[in-house]
């Protein structure tokens, strides 16, 4: 088990460090900030200057090594634009996105699975039939037209919720909805998919021949053991849900990393850039083994494969 845990960790810490390279590759291409960093009436002096004093007239291997050694140290650099740590502005702004992807995930996991049971206990049913088709229907709508009807409907005509900012604890409320379409529908298809699966085992018929009810066989038998699919695209979903929200927080100027990074671009602010990407990538890492550990508390038969190898 330790093994394998150091062994998934060691697989992180090199994906990150590939992140951390193809990232630096990749905003070097976009182009020189200096031009967004000097007046336009700027002179070629001051621009060449301006490229000393930030290192880009050296080769890329010697700015990546620079770029590498500061990292490791805890320095990501400093916003051109703010001129302040990179790290610090992005840290700022990484509490709301967190908080609009869990709420998101809430509604969700909540919403979701409750969605894809009733359809699997009414598997070929009228409700089945009308389940699958509002999820059909909702993975064909874009989920940015969705946010603007709520902004249009709910904020604007209604005027039941804010729209736009984060200035109450409401302000999450329409953002989140919006977010959490599209893991919706997914955890709602895959439980669907993986009750019915479950549903046709034997260990189902043995609970039902021993006299266990309905909702004792449902959550004790069917939904533990329908449960690692969910686990696995409810992960997934989170991971794409903290870098996945430009659209929705740039629709509800939700101040979140997500419109950070595209000022960010705009700008080419390398530091930002470089820091956002990297501490998506550290989610994206951290919660693919979270999910992992997860199995093995939820699948006995997992934990012991994992010792055996």
């Amino acid at each position: 088990m330790k093994r394998y845990i150091i062994g998934r960790l060691g697989q992180g810490v090199a994906v990150l460090a590939l992140v951390a390279v193809v990232v630096f590759i990749i905003s070097r291409l976009s182009g020189s900030p200096v031009n967004q960093m000097l007046p336009e009436d700027a002179t070629e002096a001051q621009k060449e200057q301006l490229t000393r004093e930030l290192g880009l007239d050296q080769p890329l291997p010697a700015q990546f090594g620079l770029f590498f050694v500061k990292i490791l140290g805890g320095d990501f650099g400093e916003s051109h634009r703010f001129h302040i740590p990179a790290l610090e502005l992005v840290l700022s702004r990484l509490g709301n996105t967190v908080a609009l992807a869990v709420v998101a995930l809430i509604i969700a996991v909540v919403i979701g699975v409750a969605l894809g049971m009733r359809a699997a206990l009414s598997r070929g049913k009228l409700v089945d039939h009308v389940i699958t088709g509002l999820l059909t229907i909702g993975q064909s709508v874009p989920s940015f037209w969705i946010g603007i009807l709520l902004i249009l409907a709910v904020g604007v005509s209604l005027k039941w919720l804010p729209f736009a900012g984060n200035n109450s604890p409401q302000s999450i409320i329409l953002p989140a909805i919006t977010l959490s379409i599209v893991p919706l529908i997914s955890i709602a298809r895959v439980t669907r998919s993986s009750m019915i699966e479950t549903m046709n085992k034997n260990y189902i018929t043995t609970a039902k021949a021993k006299g266990l009810r309905g909702p004792q066989i449902v959550i004790k038998h069917m939904l533990r053991n329908s449960s690692i699919p969910v686990l696995t695209i409810t992960g997934l979903m989170f991971a794409e849900a903290i870098g996945g929200a430009v659209i929705t927080e740039r629709i509800f100027a939700w101040p979140g990393i997500g419109s950070l990074a595209v000022e960010a671009i705009a700008t080419r602010d390398y530091a930002v850039i470089q820091t956002i990407t990297l501490i998506v990538a550290f989610f994206v890492v951290s919660i693919s083994l979270l999910v992992d550990l997860a199995y093995l508390l939820v699948d006995p038969r997992i934990r012991v494969l994992k010792e055996v190898h």
